[in-house]
């Protein structure tokens, strides 16, 4: 069994689960390997995180065990621990760069929390997204709810939770969820691949973008639209744009790095 680590890449950052026994489920060395690489996100050379597996299981989510111990625990102290898990969705959602989920497998409970927490989803074709947790008597964490409710209908979310349906990430793709389906072995190359594109991007101009269309499903059209205002207002005056605008009147690649 492996422990998770992080790969630093130079311009991106790879965090590979582990705990392979256990099908990828939760530790505290994953937290700590997703605190680390979010810290290091905010470094200007980094452009993209990916989330993804050393062995064969994106993440099965929480140990049952550990749950089971939670049992004897006040009910503060129990929401502190989920607190803990909640902030690495947090840290996830805020991220400055783009996050790319590769899923291997399938995706779990608390582990489908985390790969639908990312911007973008690569996925081997048949894989399943599930949440069980009504199975155990529990309910979702992680933000499961809230990330299904912006992404799929009412019904399919409810057959997901109350029923602990397995939805696959081909009909998840069909629904826009997942971005891309590969063959099995290739996701994170794939992955990999998003991030190429990614990196040419500008990077300022593309975590604004991220906040922008994350607050939009959060705020009404009348603060989005003063949110789009601001936005511009920055991005024209900004030197990204200065070259961005330079490179398509002089019909050349941009080069926002420069």
């Amino acid at each position: 069994m492996s422990d998770p680590y992080l790969e630093d890449a130079g311009d991106r950052l790879i965090v590979w689960n582990g705990n392979e026994d256990m099908r990828g489920a939760l530790s505290p060395e994953l937290y700590a390997v997703i605190t680390d690489a979010f810290a290091k996100a905010q470094e200007p050379r980094i452009r993209a995180v990916v989330l993804t597996s050393t062995g064969g299981f994106f993440c099965a989510g929480g140990n049952l065990n550990v749950l089971i111990a939670r049992r004897d625990m006040a009910e503060d102290a129990r929401r502190a621990k989920i607190d803990e898990l909640h902030d690495l969705i947090r840290l996830i959602r805020s991220s400055p760069v783009p996050v790319i989920a590769a899923v291997k497998g399938g995706a779990a409970g608390a582990g489908a929390s985390i790969a639908l927490a990312c911007d973008m989803i690569v996925a081997e074709a048949g894989v399943k997204f599930t949440a069980s947790y009504v199975n155990a008597g529990l309910v979702p964490d992680g933000g499961l709810t809230a990330h299904l409710a912006r992404m799929v209908p009412r019904q399919l979310a409810m057959e997901m939770c109350v029923l602990a349906q397995p939805v696959t990430a081909d009909r998840m793709h069909d629904l826009g969820v997942v971005s891309q389906l590969c063959a099995a072995g290739d996701v994170v190359a794939a992955a990999l691949a998003l991030v190429d594109r990614i990196a040419k991007g500008p990077r300022v101009a593309q975590g604004r973008i991220r906040a922008m269309v994350s607050r939009a499903y959060d705020q009404d059209e009348a603060a989005q639209l003063d949110m789009e205002r601001d936005g511009m207002a920055w991005a024209a005056g900004a030197d990204e744009a200065a070259e961005g605008i330079a490179a398509f009147l002089e019909k050349r690649a941009p080069e926002f790095d420069r």
